[in-house]
């Protein structure tokens, strides 16, 4: 007996001890299941417990207890699959399928590893419930928390898209696709951009005697460059274009696997630049100098018209070479204007565009004074071309007897032997080039651009007058400026300066002490151009005698270089009242970039600048502001083969 029972015990250890065995194995080998930095404890211990509960609800005690037969038997309501969007979190199946899969096997009387099914007290069934609500309410969880970081990694991707140059990417990869850059010159930047660099590595193969390679980038440049030719959009080039696009890519992709060094490339680069920068400060001095050029020069067509209108109107009859109601020249009560020019064309347009906006053109009256030269073509073209209702009538500033050079400082000094020097001798040191040329233009030395201070000597019998330049047009009716009150100054005009633009500084010489006690550097400038004038006003502040003063102190250029407006600036200082900035809008012969509702909201548009409207070099969208008012059907400008393209 005691040996028999010595046999049972033994047996009954070892059958606890391979059990203990097996339950330490397939713990140990569970671990495997589990990303060590994707699982809490809580989650673990939560399917360990779950893994327990089947090791002890097997029918099969005596089988194998491996990690395969778990795996394989591992019930859909809790088994786990690793995320790849997120280290921290892992997802579960819905429990529902397991379920509904149990009682599917239920009804054929197997179990879900073969054998006879087990079933549950209702304990354990209750607690196995409770555990799959649990397991649910995780993964709900644990799948919101992933939505969440993937929304961040989204967010944050988005963001740091904004900062890459879309046009970039991919640039120089020679099997990009066409359509990702919808720019009108993609290809032809590309193009260019490998021209740069087949001209960096060119100088780089020729330094490291690399024969061949110099060869072969010289030839692809050439042809590159004869396709390239003056193209500045894709639709210049032609189709077959792209072959030679993909020739120089593939050699500048194997020209950078034998010669790339970054110190080298950078060099060459930087020298590039350098040269390039030199290149477009010698051609933006050429192109002020032809724009200075451009500026001063009379287009033939003018010129023509001018010359045709002279002979024509000294062909006439004296006794009709007069213009009609003379009597309103000296009246009060009308509305007078100002306008000083040699350019016909011009003071059409001025003319006609005021009388056309008139609202009471009969009440109109233009003074026109202009040079000897061109006063019978400005009588011929208005006698043969009235203002409608309005009054006209055209003086020579050469018949101006009391101006003299007694009398007028500016023109005293421009008969002096030193102006004429300054102005005119190409290699004066201080007035080189560009500026040299800016200095030479003929209106800087006519009369007719400083007989806009004799106002009162000109006109003594008017109490106000409106002075506009010839390169205005006149887009409203005007009459409301002579009931704008001056509040007892001189001059009416709209105000300039901004922040830091058009202040005193920029026209006069703060340095000489004449300037430094008598003006504030910050004082905002105006325009000349459109100028309401009272001239009781100006008789009684002796503005002429201001003028002269300042003009006999600037003898030798010390207080400003040239023009009419620095003197003006200082002769009106503190006689300025500043008007509404939409009654005179400036900038159409220089800036491109005025509004176009500011422009048509406009009284006046002033094309102030180089790029007048009647020049080749003017601005295209400014132009028609001012065509509309010229005359292109008249006989005259179409033999002088005028036209709105021509203009």
């Amino acid at each position: 007996m005691s040996l028999r029972f010595s046999l049972v015990i033994m047996k009954q250890k070892h059958i606890y001890t391979a059990s203990k065995w097996r339950e330490q194995k397939a713990l140990h080998d569970l671990k495997s299941l589990f990303p060590k930095e994707a699982s809490t404890q809580a989650d673990i211990t939560l399917l360990l417990y779950l893994v327990f509960d089947m090791i002890m609800s097997s029918t099969n005690d005596m089988g194998p207890l491996s990690l395969e037969n778990f795996r394989n038997n591992l019930s859909a309501s809790w088994r786990v699959a690793g995320l790849k969007t997120s280290n921290a979190t892992y997802q579960l199946n819905k429990p529902e399928t397991h379920l509904r899969q149990e009682k599917q096997k239920e009804k054929e009387g197997k179990s879900s590893v073969g054998l006879p099914q087990w079933t549950d007290s209702p304990v354990k069934l209750a607690r196995r419930q409770l555990i799959e609500k649990r397991m649910a309410k995780r993964a709900a969880e644990l799948v919101k928390q992933d939505d969440e970081v993937i929304v961040k990694l989204e967010d944050l991707a988005i963001e740091r898209s904004k900062s890459v140059d879309s046009a970039v990417l991919g640039k120089y990869n020679i099997w990009r696709k066409e359509n990702e850059n919808e720019n009108a010159d993609s290809t032809v930047r590309l193009m260019r951009d490998q021209i740069i660099m087949a001209r960096v590595y060119l100088s780089i193969a020729k330094m490291k005697n690399k024969l061949d390679l110099y060869q072969e980038l010289q030839t692809r440049l050439k042809e590159s460059q004869r396709a390239l030719g003056e193209a500045t959009s894709d639709a210049d080039l032609h189709q077959s274009e792209h072959e030679k696009i993909k020739a120089m890519g593939q050699v500048l992709s194997k020209v950078k696997d034998q010669l790339y060094d970054c110190k080298l490339v950078t060099g060459k680069l930087r020298a590039m630049l350098q040269t390039a920068d030199e290149q477009v400060r010698g051609l933006k001095k050429q192109s002020t100098f032809l724009s200075q050029l451009a500026a001063k020069t009379i287009p033939n067509g003018i010129h023509c018209l001018s010359m045709r209108l002279t002979i024509d109107y000294y062909l006439l009859a004296p006794e009709k070479r007069k213009f009609p109601k003379t009597e309103n020249l000296v009246n009060p009560n009308l509305y007078h204007y100002a306008l000083f020019s040699d350019n016909v064309l011009a003071a059409s347009v001025v003319v006609n565009s005021t009388v056309l906006n008139a609202k009471d053109p009969s009440k109109h009256v233009f003074h026109l004074v202009t040079d000897k030269l061109n006063f019978g073509a400005m009588n011929m073209w208005f006698l043969l071309n009235p203002p409608g209702k309005a009054t006209i009538n055209v003086e020579n500033v050469d018949e101006f007897k009391w101006l003299n050079s007694s009398y007028c400082p500016v023109l005293r000094q421009l008969e002096s032997a030193t102006m004429k020097e300054y102005y005119f001798k190409a290699g004066h040191p201080s007035t080189t080039g560009a500026s040299n040329l800016k200095y030479r233009n003929p209106k800087y030395l006519s009369m007719l651009n400083h007989l806009r201070f004799y106002l009162p000597q000109v006109y003594p019998k008017l109490d106000k007058i409106l002075f506009l330049d010839d390169d205005i047009v006149v887009q409203k009716d005007l009459t409301g400026l002579w009931a704008v009150d001056l509040h007892g100054k001189v001059n009416g005009a709209v105000e300039t300066c901004g922040e830091s633009f058009h202040r005193f500084d920029k026209y006069l010489n703060f340095s000489n002490p004449h300037i430094a006690k008598n003006f504030d550097p910050n004082a905002c400038g105006w325009a000349y151009g459109m100028n309401i004038f009272d001239l009781k006003v100006w008789k009684k502040k002796d503005i002429t005698g201001i003028y002269h003063r300042w003009q006999n102190l600037n003898e030798d250029r010390v207080l400003w270089k040239l023009g009419t407006l620095p003197p003006g600036l200082m002769t009106f200082y503190g006689l300025t009242h500043p008007l509404n900035k939409s009654w005179h809008v400036l900038g159409l012969g220089y800036s491109p970039s005025i509004d176009r509702t500011e422009i048509e909201n406009a009284a006046v548009v002033h094309y102030n600048g180089n790029m007048k409207p009647w020049l080749e070099i003017a601005m295209t969208k400014y132009r028609p502001y001012w065509s509309k008012y010229v005359k292109y059907s008249h006989p005259y400008l179409r033999n002088c083969k005028l036209s709105e393209w021509s203009s």
